[in-house]
């Protein structure tokens, strides 16, 4: 269940600058990481080689590729908001996506978002809206990009 429910283009815009709530904690696990690595082929060994990232990694272990942190946002955004009133959303792309700190494997990872922007388009809304992603116990931010999103009426 999402934690703010809005319908509609005037319910959008009036969230502008809110921030919407957490998702879930969601764990990281090799398993997904291996099938991210088999899916992309980035096959590096501080992701897939679990006895060498003990042993070499600067992590202490294997990390989550940023991207695998990335491609999780849209399971998470839902958990956040639900925007009704709308046929449907396209994913319109992503700005300034950094990573500032790795994920570690076997980690849970949850997402917060603040709406930065919301602006009427001719049967629909572009919105911009700010994400982070955080691991568990760790206050700097796994992840931060921008989504922009488009629904249209």
């Amino acid at each position: 269940m999402a934690q703010t429910t809005v319908d509609g283009v005037e319910g959008v815009q009036g969230l502008v600058g809110r921030h919407l709530g957490h998702s879930d904690w969601v764990e990281v696990t090799q398993e997904q990481v291996q099938q991210f690595a088999d899916a992309t082929g980035d096959h590096q060994w501080i992701h897939v080689d679990v006895e060498r990232a003990k042993k070499e990694s600067p992590f202490g272990g294997p990390v989550a590729h940023g991207y695998l942190t990335l491609s999780l946002v849209p399971s998470l955004l839902p958990q956040i908001v639900e925007i009704t009133g709308f046929r449907m959303g396209v994913n319109y792309g992503t700005e300034k996506v950094r990573f500032p700190s790795p994920v570690p494997v076997g980690s849970r990872v949850r997402a917060g978002a603040t709406l930065a922007s919301a602006t009427p388009f001719d049967g629909g809304i572009a919105m911009n809206m700010d994400v982070t992603v955080l691991f568990e116990g760790q206050t700097k931010p796994a992840m931060v990009p921008t989504f922009y999103n488009r629904p249209n009426l």
